[in-house]
């Protein structure tokens, strides 16, 4: 068993509750680990034998890409895409932050995390 990370992925997208977040968009931040078996890639040096970590930034810049009211809808696309197009991916967890979300206050980030 072994884990993918892929840390600090920058995207700018337009989520959220309010008609100028869905305007003018905010920036985020998405983190991501998969758990899956890394042996035989370790012995083959085959990337057809691994998850390709291209493929999973794919899914996370193309879900951002659609707008969703809430980070919590857009975390759970990003699992279910990984599940369903990478069968050898055994549990995964997302983190999605707002990067200094509209509330009023000085935040540096606001951040939802969903794990399958």
């Amino acid at each position: 068993m072994g884990k993918i990370r892929l840390n600090n992925i920058r995207v700018h997208a337009q989520h959220g509750c309010l008609k100028e977040e869905s305007i003018i968009g905010s920036d985020y931040r998405v983190d991501l680990e998969v758990a899956c078996s890394l042996d035989t890639p370790a012995k083959t040096d085959r990337l057809s034998d691994t998850v390709d970590y291209v493929h999973l930034n794919n899914i996370v810049k193309e879900e951002m890409a659609i707008k969703s009211k809430l980070l919590e809808h857009v975390a759970q696309r990003i699992l279910d895409r990984i599940f369903t197009e990478i069968p050898n991916v055994d549990n995964a967890e997302v983190s999605v932050s707002k990067i200094n979300p509209p509330i009023g206050g000085d935040v540096e980030s606001v951040s939802v995390i969903l794990n399958s």
